[in-house]
């Protein structure tokens, strides 16, 4: 579904696959893909991280940036930073993965997936270069549809010819 709004800020208690915290407004410039998955999701593996990979790979990243949001709703034992990291390394994940943070209050359900209002996972989000939700989408969805809404964005960037 289109949407419009600013993005809420990444609400992360860890980052794997990069030195430094990412946040929004360092990203600023750049089209933002957010793969939200979990390790146990068949859909996640399936479809969700495949796709993920193919546009972290596809495109020039300083323009798109790519990053997963392990956003754990279920199963919190067995999805710990241990077993993530070596699925991310099993997975051969490179690009930035932050881990949802637990909701202080006990809600199983992670601040960054409520902040999104993510259905579940796995969900891709697309933010433009100024940090607006354009696509929010939860399941599986075409790789032609989502690199024609990231096309769309870098053709109407500052300097580019349509």
């Amino acid at each position: 579904m289109p949407y419009h709004e600013h993005a809420p800020a990444l609400q992360i208690a860890r980052w794997l696959n990069t030195d430094e915290p990412l946040d929004l407004e360092g990203l600023k410039g750049s089209v933002v893909v957010l793969h939200a998955f979990q390790m146990l999701c068949p859909g996640c593996v399936s479809h969700g991280i495949p796709q993920a990979k193919a546009i972290h790979n596809a495109f020039p990243p300083g323009r798109v940036r790519v990053i997963g949001l392990h956003t754990v709703f279920e199963h919190h034992e067995a999805m710990g930073e241990v077993a993530l990291k070596a699925f991310l390394h099993e997975y051969r994940i490179t690009f930035p993965v932050g881990i949802d943070m637990a909701d202080p209050r006990g809600n199983p359900i992670p601040l960054t997936m409520q902040a999104y209002r993510l259905q579940g996972t796995p969900s891709l989000i697309v933010l433009d270069q100024a940090g607006d939700i354009r696509l929010h989408h939860f399941g599986s969805l075409d790789d032609l549809r989502v690199g024609a809404v990231i096309g769309q964005l870098l053709a109407n960037e500052p300097g580019s010819t349509p």
